[in-house]
């Protein structure tokens, strides 16, 4: 079974997912964005008539739903939570080691390059990241954490999460992520009641 070739759609929103990895939002130029998609001058504008930040808004979207697929994957295999949730963050660890360290986060350029004048960028995150939480926090719910310690304990794995990968980015190393998850790993397992 063969893959049907991506839309000019798709490839815009991969263009721009790489591009913000490679340079950031502000570092995201619309002639690099047309060239990577292979794509022609007025596309972008056909199917993106907000131009470059409606395609950033898409591509946060699409990487956010990537995450959840994964995320969900991982947590489909078994009741193991820990596993699902090393896995999903080593999937992402290997991500970036296998391209020298020099891809990093979408999310994470966005964020932190956002202004409040990007009002839709930071809404899409938001978004994201509030389902990403919430997915994480009902599978530790389901393992049998109490929902409020869930809720925190995925707003930490995500911190950790992003933090973590910033850091293995900048150090050319995996070393910061490993020992964030042997520190943060533990705090998963539910205690038994005596």
């Amino acid at each position: 079974m063969t893959t049907p070739p991506l839309t000019t759609r798709e490839r815009l929103i991969n263009a721009m997912i790489t591009t913000l990895q490679h340079r950031g939002l502000h570092g995201a130029g619309v002639s690099d964005i047309l060239a990577t998609a292979k794509a022609p001058k007025g596309v972008l504008y056909h199917h993106f008539p907000g131009g470059k930040d409606q395609l950033a808004v898409a591509a946060i979207e699409a990487t956010f739903s990537f995450l959840c697929h994964k995320l969900d994957t991982y947590l489909a295999r078994g009741p193991d939570v820990v596993a699902a949730l090393q896995a999903w963050i080593l999937r992402a660890l290997r991500g970036l080691d296998d391209s020298q360290f020099e891809l990093g986060c979408p999310l994470a350029a966005v964020a932190l390059e956002s202004t409040a004048d990007d009002v839709a960028i930071r809404a899409a995150l938001r978004t994201g990241f509030a389902d990403l939480r919430g997915r994480m926090a009902e599978a530790l719910v389901q393992a049998g954490h109490e929902r409020p310690r869930a809720e925190a304990i995925a707003a930490l794995i995500l911190a950790a999460y992003e933090g973590g990968l910033l850091q293995v980015r900048v150090a050319g190393d995996t070393a910061p992520m490993v020992q964030t998850m042997d520190a943060l790993m533990p705090m998963l397992t539910v205690e038994k009641k005596t």
